[in-house]
């Protein structure tokens, strides 16, 4: 984990923690979100402060040292087998991702037996067998139902592990495993199954099928430890699909930077201008489509000077700002005065006519265009020797405005060519608090360090809203079951371990 993502996550375990202190607790906090302090506490939160430092830790898995932290904090809050608690993560994915597979396939010398990543997923393995969870979560790329070393499918070795982590880690047998659940059907799997006799694709949730704006493809566990009286959990609700309009269409529109030149609002209009009504008269003259033609010319004599280019903590010029209906306020923080994260990135201008011609194009067709085929005109032909053999094809997607997003990914922090504002008129690439919606953050997750490395830190995650509908089924699995809970101080702790896991 990066420094800025542990501040990140430090800063929003502060923001819980006064949440449930109440009353005027959250206000160092909106003042910094909203530049009028340069720290988030004040003398009466402090305390705060540093316990969110004590629950945001920068460990990694696997260093003796780190693991060594770990069990000794895991050990202070008296978490083990007698005690009801849930444990939430996901081992990194690299090794698994279909694009870490191709990268290590073009390396003649890459064995999978011997890249230890394949085996991150023990050392959550080892937390499961040493404390025994109730309840466990577990999330990775859909790559690693596919994956295989030694000629096994790598997934088929997961499940068996988790669903018998005392064989896994050659300990003695405690005599109790845990069934593994899928989260969207009723499929599961325990020790004595067989992984061959399931579709393990049932465990793979797509979020668009859930009121998630982007669809992002997940393998998500829940594994139940057997024989505490726990029952089955819930699956995850259907509903209709969210738009990227829908989330993202009433945030200030902004204009990109021009980079590699100096930058100006006349000068970035100037050049956009320029590239449509250029693209316009080709498509004229070569008899081109008469929809993208028509497009492209609207789009050149709309281009609007005074857009601005956004900021870190850009101000709210209104206070009648809607939340998407469709999530019911989940974004919109009325303490809020400014929008955090919205600023737009810089473009060279060869990219800024790619794309102003590709969000033209998808506003003419529907679809975003692809390869050398429908990126035809003058000047679009970026500078790859394979352009032209197909594996590049969609190197620069449109982002639609009716459709749900496709993944925000980290690789976001590279480029935007994959990730292109729907509106030929802003011609840009998304900022973070539009890919940060597309996530479903709240508005007043603010996220730090520079941009690439706030792009790092939503592409990695899981959806909050995505992540608070499976914190709901584990707190109604563990709310309604018995699993000896019979004191007071029990009950308590279910309660307590279930509720901070579905808060964002």
């Amino acid at each position: 984990m990066s420094s800025s993502a542990h501040s990140t996550l430090r800063l929003r375990a502060f923001y819980r923690l006064l949440k449930r202190r109440g009353g005027d607790s959250t206000d160092s906090y909106y003042r910094f979100c909203n530049g009028e302090s340069e720290c988030p506490y004040d003398e009466t939160n402090h305390d705060a402060w540093v316990e969110a430092g004590e629950e945001a830790l920068q460990l990694e898995l696997g260093k003796p040292r780190d693991n060594d932290e770990l069990d000794r904090r895991i050990s202070a809050h008296k978490l083990g087998s007698d005690t009801p608690w849930v444990l939430i993560g996901g081992p990194p994915c690299q090794a698994y991702s279909v694009v870490g597979r191709a990268r290590n396939r073009s390396n003649v010398e890459y064995r999978p037996e011997e890249d230890h990543r394949h085996f991150l997923y023990k050392e959550y393995l080892r937390i499961i067998q040493k404390y025994r969870p109730a309840v466990f979560v577990m999330e990775n790329v859909k790559g690693i139902l596919t994956a295989t070393v030694g000629g096994k499918k790598i997934f088929e070795t997961i499940l068996e592990d988790l669903s018998d982590p005392d064989k896994a880690m050659k300990m003695p047998a405690s005599g109790t495993g845990y069934r593994i659940h899928s989260l969207t059907c009723a499929t599961n799997y325990s020790a004595k199954d067989s992984p061959r006799n399931i579709d393990v694709h049932d465990f793979v949730i797509k979020a668009e099928q859930h009121g998630i704006p982007q669809a992002r493809h997940r393998v998500i566990l829940i594994g139940v430890r057997e024989g505490i009286g726990l029952g089955t959990p819930g699956q995850i609700e259907k509903l209709r699909q969210v738009t990227v309009e829908q989330v993202i269409g009433s945030l200030p529109k902004l204009r990109s930077r021009l980079s590699k030149e100096p930058d100006s609002d006349e000068g970035w209009g100037d050049v956009v201008a320029n590239h449509f009504s250029e693209m316009a008269r080709e498509v004229r003259d070569g008899h081109g489509d008469a929809g993208l033609q028509e497009v492209l010319k609207e789009a050149s004599f709309s281009i609007k000077r005074g857009l601005g280019t956004g900021n870190k903590q850009l101000g709210i010029l209104t206070q009648d700002v809607e939340s998407p209906r469709l999530l019911d306020g989940w974004y919109h923080d009325p303490k809020l005065t400014v929008w955090l994260n919205h600023d737009a990135r810089g473009h060279m201008r060869t990219d800024l006519r790619r794309y102003a011609y590709a969000a033209a194009f998808a506003e003419a067709f529907g679809w975003s265009p692809k390869g050398h085929g429908e990126f035809s005109l003058q000047g679009l032909r970026p500078n790859h020797d394979n352009w032209e053999t197909g594996k590049f094809s969609d190197r620069f997607r449109v982002q639609l405005r009716g459709r749900p997003a496709t993944t925000i990914t980290s690789h976001i922090s590279k480029d935007g060519h994959y990730f292109i504002h729907y509106d030929p008129k802003q011609c840009r690439s998304l900022t973070v608090r539009e890919a940060a919606r597309l996530q479903t953050f709240p508005d007043n997750y603010f996220f730090q360090g520079n941009r690439t490395e706030q792009f790092h830190q939503v592409g990695n995650a899981v959806p909050p809203l995505l992540a608070k509908k499976i914190g709901d089924i584990v707190y109604a699995l563990l709310c309604g079951a018995d699993a000896g809970i019979s004191t007071p101080a029990q009950q308590d702790m279910w309660m307590q371990s279930t509720q901070q896991a579905a808060e964002v």
